[in-house]
């Protein structure tokens, strides 16, 4: 892999992981506005762009040639990641994993690796 293909394709994947990460890692203090399922949805947002990027990275490498097992394995890394999120909150003052927390994370990289496989297969 040269520098520019892991800088271009795998360098954003972990940037965003680590910026979950840390944004995970503060205590809440402030309160989302009180809009239903507000929380749920920025967490398919977030693992929407997470499954994406993992299949971007995916897509353009070794597994351009499968780009069904590039779909899975994007999915399964978004909701190990979720999941692995989830579980370190539980050490964060004033936070609590959640079942429906990393539920909404696996639909997210659920659509956001769908989309990356529905651009790879050109349908937009």
């Amino acid at each position: 892999m040269t520098v520019s293909r892991f800088t271009r394709y795998w360098l954003p994947v972990i940037v965003y992981c680590t910026a979950i990460f840390i944004q995970s890692s503060f205590p809440t203090t402030e309160q989302l506005p009180s809009w239903p399922f507000l929380d749920k949805i920025l967490h398919v947002v977030a693992y929407a762009l997470l499954g994406y990027l993992v299949f971007r990275a995916l897509a353009t490498g070794r597994l351009a040639h499968s780009l069904n097992l590039a779909l899975i394995i994007s999915i399964l890394f978004a909701a190990l990641y979720g999941a692995s999120d989830e579980w370190h909150q539980s050490f964060v003052p004033g936070r609590s994993p959640e079942t429906a927390d990393a539920l909404a994370d696996l639909v997210g990289g659920t659509i956001g690796a769908g989309i990356g496989w529905l651009r790879s297969r050109g349908f937009f």
